[in-house]
């Protein structure tokens, strides 16, 4: 995932999170529930994507391919191995959220 695509992620994530405090009046429950459904799903596209892209240079490097140098590969390792880790910490405040409001008295 490029600066770009992490930045414009990021830029989803905050209006999200503005329009989730803005309250009842700024859109409807299901709407913002299907606009963050989609954006995990379009991180979660993005995420397996670049671990196929960094299988695959692997593969070209370890084979041989005088086109796919270390650096390249060492480079799409790390930007797919960051883009696990910020999804799983996305998951892991998703799983924390949902166990505190099931813990919370009614």
């Amino acid at each position: 995932m490029s600066d770009m695509q992490i930045q414009q992620v990021l830029a989803q994530m905050r209006a999200l999170s503005a329009r989730a405090g803005e309250g009842p009046a700024a859109a409807s429950g299901a709407a913002q529930g299907a606009e963050f459904a989609t954006l995990l799903k379009q991180s979660l596209d993005q995420v397996n994507a670049a671990q196929q892209h960094s299988g695959e240079l692997t593969t070209r490097f370890v084979a041989g391919d005088a086109q796919v140098s270390l650096p390249d590969v060492m480079v799409a390792m790390q930007k797919s191995s960051l883009q696990f880790e910020a999804v799983t910490q996305v998951r892991n405040r998703l799983v924390a959220a949902y166990q505190e409001i099931m813990n919370m008295q009614v």
